[in-house]
């Protein structure tokens, strides 16, 4: 059975869809940058509940259908939405699934609410503000973060093929132009939301965390598989993928990543 719920977070009404299987085994999914509920995690969600597992899929704040600044990525705001998510499935027992940049929060979110008894991060975006200082060099990370701290209120594109975008090129802009113009998804998000990502630790929360499962493409040019590494998940698959979108809406590499989520899931929960 599938149908449309509203929740609260923070006082914002928050809107999901949930997917009901048999049984207690129930998962909150979180997705992308700037994603909403009908693109990856309903592909992912789909699948999970056909294997047995029920599912909610919502839009966090300031997304999609949900209520919220329009655009503006909040990592705080957006961790108390998981919580509250997680809060929807009292009584089953319940994991956290996150692709992209939600791996990271649902590693976050799992690591402080004991309700949560395991996660799974798909392709997923293992933030480290150190990591990225030690690429960038810290003078330079730090005067990215003053650029976006001035701007902080500024829109930009969130995909974009040529100039300045949240994810620039090709690669991102082969899925998410064709949601362009369609309901729930709008292509912009708050030059702010950029330094949300930038300083967000999700790698420092990894001795805190439940079973973990991790499932990365070896090749990855926008969520690196050295951060996905150095998390050290319980169990982790390495996929043969050729570009993180692969994990998107690749048949394929989907298809394995959700079969070894389910087997996870049912060990775990």
């Amino acid at each position: 059975m599938t149908e449309t719920v509203t929740f609260l977070s923070d006082g914002f009404r928050l809107r999901g869809v949930l997917r009901t299987a048999p049984g207690n085994r129930a998962a909150v999914l979180t997705g992308p940058f700037s994603g909403v509920k009908e693109q990856v995690v309903a592909e992912y969600a789909e699948r999970l509940t056909a294997a047995g597992i029920t599912t909610l899929a919502f839009d966090h704040r300031g997304f999609g259908a949900s209520e919220g600044r329009r655009g503006h990525e909040d990592s705080q705001g957006k961790l108390t939405d998981l919580r509250a998510a997680v809060g929807v499935l009292d009584g089953y027992d319940r994991a956290l699934v996150g692709i992209c940049l939600g791996a990271g929060y649902a590693m976050r979110a799992a690591a402080t609410d004991p309700r949560v008894k395991a996660v799974a991060g798909i392709a997923g975006a293992y933030n480290s503000p150190a990591w990225f200082a030690g690429r960038m060099g810290l003078t330079a990370y730090r005067e990215a973060l003053v650029g976006m701290i001035d701007g902080y209120d500024e829109e930009i594109p969130a995909v974009a093929q040529d100039g300045e975008a949240a994810m620039p090129g090709e690669e991102p802009w082969s899925y998410y132009s064709k949601w362009i113009g369609s309901p729930g998804w709008e292509n912009r998000v708050t030059r702010g939301s950029l330094h949300s990502l930038m300083t967000l630790d999700v790698l420092g929360v990894r001795p805190l965390l439940p079973p973990s499962l991790i499932v990365h493409g070896r090749v990855d040019a926008y969520c690196s598989p050295e951060l996905a590494e150095a998390m050290r998940a319980d169990e982790t698959l390495w996929l043969d993928s050729d570009r993180h979108v692969d994990l998107y809406d690749g048949d394929e590499h989907v298809t394995r990543a959700v079969q070894r989520t389910v087997e996870f899931l049912n060990r775990t929960l």
